[in-house]
């Protein structure tokens, strides 16, 4: 009875072990059909994906090569690639020996400002600081007078441009093309008329550069200076301010929730700072005809590179003075007059 029971279980036993392989097996076979399976779609997905990034170069690189035969400049069609220079700027080379040496596009800024020599006492200060901060300095002369600046040290390292009777925005349009200032990271283009004692160049920069401004001016001090809008006034609890909260003329009213000029995004004519990415913007929005640039104020949020009243303010740590001297144009007087026509 004994041989009988063991002899059953050893069978029993046996059973379960082919039973237990044949699970085995099978398993690995279905996991073997999937995993090929799988392979199969992970490659031909890779491949889909590869060709198709093969095909995005492929277009980039041929629409690369198109823009470099259409965008290239009308008439220099036949120059060699390599020959082609596309920007200048104000850096005067010697006649004889080593050329000057160009500065970093992010250490080199620019002056340029209209002139007549009855201002020659406060345009020596102006520029005098300028220099001093490694700008380039350019003058637009528009009396005619160049001769009787020579007599100032640094009048050989300014550049001079003379057209009688041209407001800076006519010499601005003609002689300061994006292309030909894109070395400088600001331009500063201001009047004459303006008191520079409790401004500092290279402070001024660090704050633009630190707040991300790309147009702005310094404060105007409201004590001294003729001051045309409320919000270009200095406001002496703050570095740099972008709005005004306060009732201004004509009864409009400017809080945190203003959105256009003169509220906010807006700077004045008499000492506007622009990036360079800025000023190839306004550069194209200054008319050939354009003359004294009122209205032009109130268009300038157009450049900002964003929004106009984030990347536009008054520096209020840096300011100046602003004269309101009848210079070019005639009396304030014959202003008023143009503004009424």
């Amino acid at each position: 009875m004994k041989k009988t029971t063991i002899s059953i279980s050893q069978k029993d036993h046996k059973r379960r072990r082919l039973f237990f392989r044949s699970c085995l097996l099978s398993t690995l076979l279905m996991l073997s059909a999937v995993f090929f399976c799988g392979s199969h779609f992970v490659v031909t997905d890779y491949k889909e994906k590869f060709l198709s990034w093969g095909l995005v170069d492929a277009m980039h690189n041929a629409i690369s090569k198109n823009c470099e035969a259409q965008c290239r400049p009308e008439g220099i069609e036949a120059l060699p690639k390599g020959i082609v220079s596309k920007t200048s700027d104000f850096v005067m080379q010697p006649l004889w020996g080593p050329r000057t040496q160009k500065k970093p596009k992010s250490s080199t800024n620019l002056l340029a400002i209209a002139v007549g020599i009855k201002q020659k006492d406060s345009v020596n200060k102006i520029v005098k600081k300028f220099l001093s901060s490694d700008f380039v300095v350019m003058l637009f002369h528009y009396d005619g007078n160049v001769n009787d600046w020579r007599d100032l040290e640094w009048s050989g390292r300014a550049i001079h441009v003379s057209a009688v009777n041209q407001t800076k925005w006519w010499y601005a349009k003609r002689f300061l093309h994006p292309d030909i200032v894109s070395e400088y990271a600001f331009i500063f283009l201001w009047d004459e008329d303006l008191g520079i004692e409790n401004f500092n160049v290279g402070r001024y920069l660090s704050i633009i550069r630190k707040e991300g401004l790309e147009i702005s001016q310094p404060g105007l001090d409201p004590d001294n200076s003729e001051v045309h809008h409320d919000l270009t006034a200095r406001d002496k609890r703050s570095e740099v301010h972008r709005k005004i909260n306060k009732t201004i003329g004509g009864g409009r009213r400017c809080n945190e929730n203003s959105t256009d000029p003169p509220c906010t995004g807006f700077v004045e004519m008499m000492a506007p700072v622009f990036s360079r990415a800025s000023w190839r913007c306004v550069w194209h929005m200054i008319q050939n005809d354009l003359v004294h640039a009122w209205g032009l104020d109130f268009q300038l949020g157009y450049c900002a590179q964003g929004d106009r009243t984030k990347n536009i303010g008054i520096v209020d740590s840096e300011y100046i003075v602003h004269y309101g001297l009848p210079t070019l144009g005639g009396s304030a007087a014959n202003k008023v007059r143009s503004l009424n026509l």
